[in-house]
């Protein structure tokens, strides 16, 4: 798995998600404390709004990005996105008022939904190869769990001698330190795209392909079941550790054993999908998250103040982490079977902005119910919704699914270019107007 670090841009790439991503971290502990010291036991139902604010941006700004992104620089576009996000969280600590917290979050996350999607589909065009692509989907997933792992360890650890209103500092030096990264590099042209349409045309074309690939609706199906999980992990872990009179220290730690078992599947889902089919492998997993979520809920209404409540919790912590990281990291591999380069940024961006209308349904109605009904009940609302994504998934993923869609090339001339993909051999699957699946305006 780490031999595609041998790849100097794919390196310092890298590095660069670490950097940020363990910011990042420090940041969602932060604010978790920071939501709890501005509203008490309201915090969840605080969290729960700021995060969905954070999936309005995510779901608004993802596609025009991903429509434009081919018209200025990668590079350019990244390392200002990391600088304004620096400049962001360097201001929070700094907040008093509830409103202040949603208006820098609408700003720190609209550059981050400019950034992921242009990042994650620069990544095939670094690392061609499917083999060497599917190692570097782990890394990545594998640099998302050691942030959940480490950031919450060094967050407990840094909260023995600082405030956490210092752990927003550590965020804007790593988007510091992920902009020098960037700058480090250098990193593939996107092919010049001839304009096709007005805006609207371009800024949903990435959607009307999304929607029209099965695969891909089964793919954001199981979306909503991880969203459901990871909404209850981010959004409630601080209320219920602190609800049971433990010390922000030990709100870190359970957030880190989700990230434990994050890792772990990390590790270990290179070789299973040597072997294993996405789709197999994928509804597994969000099975598994459905029968966590339901579990924990009976726990929670059973023995919800005894003292050995926090073990269980971890437990089922690490469960779910575990299960989230097998349900979503295989998802790169789908876009990338889905589309021709020309149109992965689009994808890309219509994944991030689609899926992360799960988290933007997930993060107030978990905030709100484990505020105002109690922890059982957003347990079980979140478990049936992790049901209802799963065997969405199973009605809309063919379990025949090919890795390369048969069609007809009709009268095509010698020199289309959609022919020259084939005489290339990097041709998996190219939707054109030609072709009988592409969706409708």
């Amino acid at each position: 798995m780490l031999a595609v670090l041998a790849n100097r841009t794919y390196r310092h790439l890298f590095l660069a998600q670490i950097i940020a991503l363990i910011g990042t971290g420090l940041a969602t502990v932060a604010l978790g404390l920071l939501a709890y010291d501005i509203a008490g036991g309201d915090a969840g139902a605080v969290l729960g709004t700021a995060l969905a604010i954070k999936m309005i941006a995510y779901v608004g700004v993802a596609p025009i990005a991903g429509a434009f992104v081919n018209k200025v620089p990668r590079r350019a576009l990244l390392v200002a996105m990391d600088v304004i996000r620096a400049a962001v969280a360097l201001c929070l600590p700094f907040v008093t008022q509830v409103w202040e917290v949603y208006v820098l979050i609408f700003v720190l996350q609209s550059a981050s939904a400019a950034f992921t999607p242009t990042f994650q589909a620069t990544i095939p065009d670094v690392l061609p190869e499917e083999r060497d692509y599917t190692r570097a989907l782990s890394l990545s997933r594998l640099a998302y769990d050691m942030e959940s792992l480490t950031s919450p360890i060094l967050a407990a650890a840094l909260l023995t001698v600082i405030s956490f209103h210092w752990l927003f500092a550590g965020t804007a030096i790593g988007f510091v330190a992920s902009a020098l990264l960037v700058v480090s590099t250098t990193l593939p042209r996107a092919k010049p795209v001839e304009d096709a349409g007005g805006i609207y045309d371009k800024t949903t074309r990435g959607t009307r392909i999304y929607l029209k690939t099965p695969r891909l609706r089964g793919l954001l199906a199981l979306t909503l079941a991880a969203a459901a999980a990871s909404a209850m992990v981010i959004v409630n872990t601080v209320v219920i550790v602190r609800g049971l009179g433990l010390s922000q220290r030990d709100v870190a730690l359970t957030m880190a054993a989700f990230g434990a078992g994050s890792i772990t599947a990390a590790l270990t889902l290179p070789r299973i999908l040597d072997r294993v089919a996405d789709r197999t492998v994928m509804l597994i997993a969000a099975a598994l998250l459905t029968l966590t979520l339901a579990t924990m809920a009976l726990l929670t209404v059973t023995m919800g103040r005894a003292d050995s409540y926090w073990y269980m919790l971890i437990a089922g912590w690490i469960v779910m982490g575990l299960a989230y990281s097998a349900s979503v990291t295989p998802a790169g591999r789908l876009l990338r079977r889905s589309a021709n380069a020309d149109d992965r940024p689009a994808l890309f961006a219509a994944q991030f902005a689609l899926s992360h209308v799960c988290w933007l349904i997930a993060y107030p109605l978990v905030g709100q119910l484990g505020a105002r009904v109690g922890m059982a009940a957003a347990f079980g609302a979140m478990a049936a919704i992790a049901a209802v994504g799963t065997l969405a998934a199973v009605r809309l993923w063919p379990a025949n699914d090919p890795d390369v869609v048969a069609h007809d090339h009709g009268d095509l001339s010698a020199d289309d270019p959609h022919l020259k993909e084939h005489e290339r051999g990097d041709h998996a699957f190219v939707i054109d107007k030609r072709h009988p699946d592409w969706p409708k305006a």
